[in-house]
C-alpha cells in the first residue's frame, strides 16, 4: 500500500455509550473509524441514528471530531442507539446493549458503491449483524470492497453469539482480531481445543485462510501472528480510566500499521501502546492526535 492517505470504512454500531448521567459517542467499528482518522487515515462511518435528538446530538459530536456523517443514516421508524456501561471494574467494563436501534437497519445504499470501491480496508464485528438488515448490507458492502482488506474484529457480546454469522464472518476476513476472553469463548463455539494463542492463531490462518490474527490480552500485552511469524508484546503499567473503546483503537492501529506494511512486531507494539494510551483516558473516543503522532515516530510508522 502506496497511498499517502488509505481509505478505512467502519462499518455497523453508532450509538451513545451510557455512564450513568453522562453519555459519550461510541461502537466498535465507529470507534476504529475515529482513531483511524487521529491517526491520519481517511475514514467513515456507515451506521445509522434515529430521527431524534440523541440523533442529532450524535452526529453533531461525531462531525465535530472531524468525521464524515454522509454515510450515516437517518431511520425514522428505530430510535438512536444506546449501550449502559458499567465501569465499576474499569478494566473489564460490562455493556448492557440496548435492541432495535437505528444501527440494527442500516440499508444498503447504491449510490454510496463508488465510495465503497475506493476502500483499503473494510472493518466489521459480530454485534451488528444481530439483524438481518444489518447484516445483509454488512455483507453486500464487502462484496463492493473487492480491494480492500477486510479486518473481522470479533467482539463477541453476549447473547449475540450466533455461530453461522461468526463462521461467514471469519471466511471473509483478511484480519482476524479479538481478546484472550474472546480466544475462549471461540472456541467453545467451533468445538476447539489450544494449547497456546500460536497454535490457535495457526488454525485460524489455515482454516479461514486469513493472513494475520491479532488477540489483545489487556493488561498482559497482546499477540499477534501471521502465516510466517508470531509477536507477543508485553503488557504495559498504566492507569485505566476505563477499557471502552481500547480494543478498537488496538483495531485501527493495526489497520495503520498494516497499510504502512510495517513489520509484525512493530505493528503489534505500535497497537498496544495506541490502546493503552486509550484506556488512560474516559470514554472512546479520546482526543489523542498528537500522542499518537508521537508514536508513529517511536516506532517509524508512517
Amino acid at each position: 500500500m502506496n497511498k499517502s492517505n488509505p481509505l478505512i470504512i467502519g462499518i455497523g454500531e453508532l450509538l451513545w455509550d451510557c455512564f450513568g448521567n453522562e453519555k459519550r459517542p461510541g461502537g466498535a467499528p465507529s470507534n476504529v473509524a475515529y482513531h483511524a482518522n487521529q491517526l491520519g487515515l481517511e475514514s467513515f462511518i456507515i451506521s445509522g441514528v434515529g430521527v431524534d435528538s440523541l440523533g442529532d446530538d450524535l452526529l453533531r459530536a461525531i462531525q465535530s471530531n472531524g468525521l464524515n456523517i454522509s454515510c450515516i443514516q437517518r431511520d425514522p421508524i428505530h430510535p438512536t442507539g444506546c449501550v449502559t456501561v458499567d465501569t465499576s471494574d474499569p478494566d473489564h467494563p460490562n455493556y448492557t446493549i440496548h435492541e432495535n436501534a437505528a444501527w440494527d437497519y442500516i440499508q444498503f445504499d447504491n449510490q454510496l458503491a463508488s465510495e465503497f470501491s475506493r476502500a483499503d480496508a473494510l472493518c466489521f464485528g459480530t454485534l451488528a449483524q444481530r439483524c438481518e438488515t444489518s447484516r445483509s448490507t454488512i455483507r453486500q458492502t464487502i462484496q463492493a470492497t473487492p480491494q480492500a482488506m477486510i479486518v473481522y474484529d470479533v467482539n463477541l457480546r453476549p447473547p449475540w453469539l450466533d455461530i453461522d454469522w461468526i463462521m461467514q464472518s471469519l471466511t471473509l476476513a483478511h484480519v482476524i482480531k479479538l481478546n484472550a476472553d474472546e480466544v475462549v469463548t471461540l472456541c467453545q463455539l467451533l468445538n476447539l481445543t489450544f494449547s497456546d494463542h500460536a497454535s490457535f492463531a495457526a488454525h485460524l490462518i489455515k482454516e479461514f485462510n486469513a493472513t494475520h490474527v491479532f488477540i489483545t490480552k489487556a493488561e498482559d500485552g497482546c499477540f499477534a501472528a501471521n502465516e510466517n511469524e508470531v509477536a507477543e508484546i508485553p503488557g504495559k503499567t498504566i492507569c485505566v480510566a476505563d477499557a471502552v473503546g481500547a480494543g478498537d483503537a488496538f483495531t485501527a492501529a493495526l489497520i495503520y500499521g498494516l497499510l504502512k506494511q510495517a513489520g509484525l512486531e512493530e505493528i503489534a507494539a505500535f497497537a498496544n501502546n495506541v490502546g493503552s494510551l486509550v484506556a488512560s483516558k474516559a470514554g472512546a473516543m479520546p482526543n489523542l492526535s498528537s500522542d499518537f503522532d508521537t508514536l508513529k515516530e517511536q516506532y517509524q510508522i508512517s
